[in-house]
């Protein structure tokens, strides 16, 4: 069983596993679309996660695959169950390495429909940046959550410019600044 991540399990990985593979997956495009109420954010307060929305075919989301070893298989697949709980649904899809000698394979993935309890959808990027600055949940500030996701693909992928995400760091940059004009413009 091979597990894709395109968002906190790009860089906070707490399960065990053979192999990683940086790679792509095509069709979708990684957007800071769901409510997160149970790691960076709270019912009252929700942070926002990444979640994929379908895009053009050429598209892609850049990410990282891991081989899971069958004797981890159902304790991983209970534990991401569970961590994913927020939304998110298991689905295969097909990985692309980077490496072109190597061929695509089928992949599980978590993705959270349009239609779930937590899709926050679309916002202004400097609204959804001043949420994630007020919000805090039990895995931690939700600015740290878009922080780590943004060093790991540079770190990462640094020919790939993830435009929503690192205009999003751009704008929580920003944002944090004493005196900021973004934050004095309401």
């Amino acid at each position: 069983m091979w597990v894709f991540g395109y968002g906190s399990l790009i860089w906070k990985v707490d399960f065990p596993y053979e192999v990683k593979i940086l790679g792509y997956i095509k069709g979708f495009t990684r957007k800071f679309y769901q409510y997160s109420t149970d790691h960076r954010g709270t019912p009252e307060n929700p942070g926002r996660v990444v979640t994929l929305l379908p895009a053009e075919n050429n598209s892609r989301v850049y990410g990282i695959a891991y081989k899971i070893p069958n004797s981890d298989i159902e304790q991983v697949v209970n534990h991401l169950d569970y961590r994913e709980k927020g939304g998110y649904e298991r689905q295969s899809i097909i990985f692309h390495p980077i490496d072109e000698n190597e061929k695509p394979f089928e992949i599980t993935i978590y993705l959270a429909s349009l239609d779930n309890f937590n899709y926050a959808g679309p916002a202004d990027l400097k609204d959804i940046a001043e949420q994630i600055l007020r919000s805090n949940g039990p895995s931690g500030p939700n600015i740290d959550y878009v922080s780590n996701l943004a060093e790991s693909m540079r770190t990462l992928f640094p020919y790939v410019h993830d435009e929503h995400l690192f205009e999003l760091e751009k704008i929580l940059i920003e944002l944090k600044k004493p005196n900021s004009i973004l934050c004095n413009s309401k």
